[in-house]
């Protein structure tokens, strides 16, 4: 039904978000932090089912528990700088366009021939290093 009044609509940051862990993850700080298919956070791999979150703020060990047992900060939002991958680099012709995540701190320019899932979109490439966003 559509409002016929003001609503006090609740607001929260979307940059620095905790996430619930997945089972048996170690997060390291400054690392690519996805969501599996369950929505739980993991390091980035080398999978088709993760959902780029961010950067971690913190590093955090879940090894010993289950599912959502430990939480980890994402920061989201900005742009981040990730490792470039040797195999399939990130070039000037990849500005704007998505690139894709290797491991947990390296994207590619390419989905791998549908190996890899997307990091987010290129908007710098430095010598040593991806600025995704």
């Amino acid at each position: 039904m559509p409002l016929i009044a003001d609503r006090n609509t609740p607001q929260r940051d979307a940059e620095l978000v905790p996430v619930p862990m997945g089972a048996g993850k170690v997060i390291y700080a400054g690392s690519i932090v996805a969501a599996n298919a369950t929505g739980y956070a993991v390091p980035g791999a080398a999978s088709t089912t993760l959902t780029y979150l961010g950067r971690a703020e913190e590093q955090v060990d879940n090894s010993g528990g289950g599912d959502g047992a430990q939480g980890i900060l994402v920061h989201r939002l900005l742009a981040f700088k990730f490792a470039n991958s040797g195999t399939d680099p990130v070039t000037q012709a990849s500005l704007g366009k998505p690139c894709y995540i290797e491991d947990d701190q390296t994207v590619a320019a390419t989905d791998g021939t549908s190996t890899l899932s997307a990091a987010g979109i290129v908007i710098g490439i430095d010598s040593d290093g991806v600025w995704v966003q």
